[in-house]
């Protein structure tokens, strides 16, 4: 699989360029006391690399649960299973970093808690509801983030331990409804929703990490975020979040999802930053 990876990688990079502008602006804007030449290297180990993840996610599709179990891998396992001990549900905080559908198609298979991922739909519905179908084949439950709120009030009444993962890196559709800070020497919105819910419900907030053991294989460390919500003041969970992103990032900033438009939205001048 690896050796069509390679040569994707010299098809997606050389040829057909895709998103080269989108990744050397980005990386230019958030390394500006990198040279060219340290740039240019992370943006050719960044495209060698999305070429493994496109390859991964058409095999995950297809992938047996052994086969997924053998590539991805949680460890820390009891970091989240005492709360399900407790009856208790778990918001799941990650980002873009290294291979996330692996998490999506494997979480009712690793953890003791019922596995819901939410994201973003597809724009084309066909392949969005076949890639959904494909997601779901082991247990986990995906929703749309427009749907997430209906999903947790049920959860929550039937008293079902969730758990829920998020990626909280993607830029927000609204504005005015997000977390404005500087982050990588930029103005840059987050997506305020999981503290939100974490508030709102009182659920504990467990951050994991994927890290890249060697290609093919993936290692998933869980920490606890923030244990109480509640007792903490408000933005406390997003701001420990960016550090913690922006601390990976800055140890091996290859495996981020840099061909992302980030940065596509501007801060109204009544939003403050923070």
């Amino acid at each position: 699989m690896y050796l069509i990876s390679d040569i994707l990688y010299l098809i997606v990079y050389h040829l057909v360029r895709y998103r080269r502008k989108v990744v050397r602006q980005n990386l230019l804007r958030s390394f500006p006391d990198k040279s060219d030449k340290e740039r240019r290297n992370i943006e050719r180990r960044y495209y060698l690399h999305l070429c493994d993840l496109l390859l991964e996610g058409v095999f995950n599709m297809v992938a047996s649960r052994r086969q997924i179990l053998r590539r991805y891998r949680i460890r820390d396992r009891e970091v989240i299973d005492r709360y399900y001990e407790q009856g208790q549900s778990v918001i799941l905080l990650s980002q873009h970093y290294n291979n996330w559908e692996y998490m999506v198609a494997s979480l009712s298979l690793q953890l003791l808690h019922h596995g819901v991922g939410v994201g973003k739909p597809l724009n084309d519905k066909f392949t969005a509801a076949y890639i959904t179908r494909r997601r779901q084949r082991y247990g986990t439950e995906v929703v749309d983030h427009t749907n997430v709120r209906q999903v947790m009030a049920f959860y929550d009444k039937h008293r079902v331990p969730t758990a829920y993962m998020m990626l909280a890196d993607q830029s927000p559709n609204d504005v005015h409804k997000c977390y404005w800070t500087t982050f990588l020497h930029q103005e840059t919105p987050f997506i305020y929703g999981p503290e939100y819910f974490a508030r709102k419900y009182h659920y504990p907030v467990i951050y994991y990490t994927v890290h890249k053991v060697r290609r093919g294989r993936y290692e998933v460390e869980l920490s606890t975020l923030c244990d109480d919500p509640a007792a903490v003041p408000q933005y406390t969970i997003t701001k420990e979040y960016i550090a913690r992103l922006n601390d990976l990032i800055q140890r091996q900033p290859e495996y981020w999802l840099w061909s992302h438009r980030r940065w596509k939205r501007l801060r109204p001048k009544e939003i403050p930053l923070n």
